[in-house]
């Protein structure tokens, strides 16, 4: 796709099907460093968010996974980190927002069911499309993340449903806010995982009351735990959704895709009570864009 910033890139997956009607979109962000392969499962190793190719084509709906742009040979995204001067100085918002035009041309996509999903620094970058492209939306979905404590960005005006996933454990991204020392130059100070949670739930006018329920377990040796925090029990309505994975590390829950064991060294256990693309699916799979933020 050309863009004023150069050529950017793309990977899309549509249904083999023919559908009646339009069918939902998912925008699938990669961590920095990978791509757009790797998080479709192309590429090692290969990511739990592949499993939304299985989700498309049972439930027919797009999936497309962009490409950041290439920064120190590796793949990042501007995802609204004030602080961190090497993030790649283009317009990644205007490029999500040209992917979902070309969706709802070519795609037959509806423009009242486009969702995000993004994980580490693709959940940075989801919550900056959630806050400058809240009226497009109608959910998204930060997994392994945090908000920027500065945002070169607004802080997000429009109530919008999400789903925001984070192990207590993760060496990158402290639940409890902050920055931990050995990240240096590659990540800024943040908001606590909660903080931010309550963010969305108070720009939704939610009650401050979870309702809680415990993920059943997948084996009695589980070593992670992972619990639902969700503020209201409307599936089709404004809802806010915490995911916490107790003692879960840097790694997408999953049990299809399970990341080699060297990996549990440094970014962490990888919980495997349930499916991460699946429980975002079952997030979005109810939400429409609000009638508010379509007349924006």
């Amino acid at each position: 796709m050309p863009r004023p910033d150069g050529l950017r890139h793309y990977l899309k997956a549509v249904p083999t099907q023919p559908v009646a009607g339009k069918r939902p979109l998912v925008i699938v962000l990669h961590g920095s460093g990978a791509s757009a392969a790797q998080v479709l499962g192309m590429a090692f190793p290969p990511s739990p968010l592949s499993v939304w190719l299985e989700i498309a084509e049972r439930e027919q709906l797009v999936v497309v996974a962009p490409d950041g742009t290439k920064r120190r040979g590796e793949r990042a995204w501007n995802d609204g980190f004030a602080a961190i001067a090497s993030n790649p100085q283009v317009d990644d918002v205007g490029f999500i927002d040209a992917i979902i035009d070309r969706a709802i041309a070519e795609d037959d996509v509806d423009p009242e069911r486009i969702h995000v999903i993004g994980v580490s620094k693709g959940g940075m970058m989801a919550y900056r499309l959630a806050a400058e492209l809240g009226p497009r939306l109608a959910a998204f979905s930060a997994v392994l993340a945090g908000m920027p404590v500065h945002a070169a960005y607004p802080m997000p005006a429009i109530p919008l449903s999400a789903l925001i996933v984070a192990g207590t454990a993760d060496p990158f991204i402290p639940y409890s806010g902050g920055k931990f020392r050995h990240t240096l130059w590659f990540l800024a100070p943040m908001l606590g995982i909660e903080t931010t949670t309550t963010v969305w739930r108070e720009l939704a006018g939610l009650s401050e009351v979870p309702d809680i329920v415990p993920v059943a377990a997948h084996t009695s040796r589980a070593v992670t735990r992972a619990i639902r925090y969700t503020w209201s029990g409307d599936a089709s309505a404004q809802q806010v959704r915490l995911l916490k994975i107790e003692g879960g590390g840097h790694a997408e829950p999953s049990r299809k895709k399970r990341y080699p064991g060297l990996f549990e060294r440094f970014p962490g256990l990888q919980n495997a009570d349930l499916e991460i693309a699946e429980e975002a699916w079952s997030f979005f799979k109810e939400k429409q864009r609000s009638a508010a933020a379509a007349h924006i």
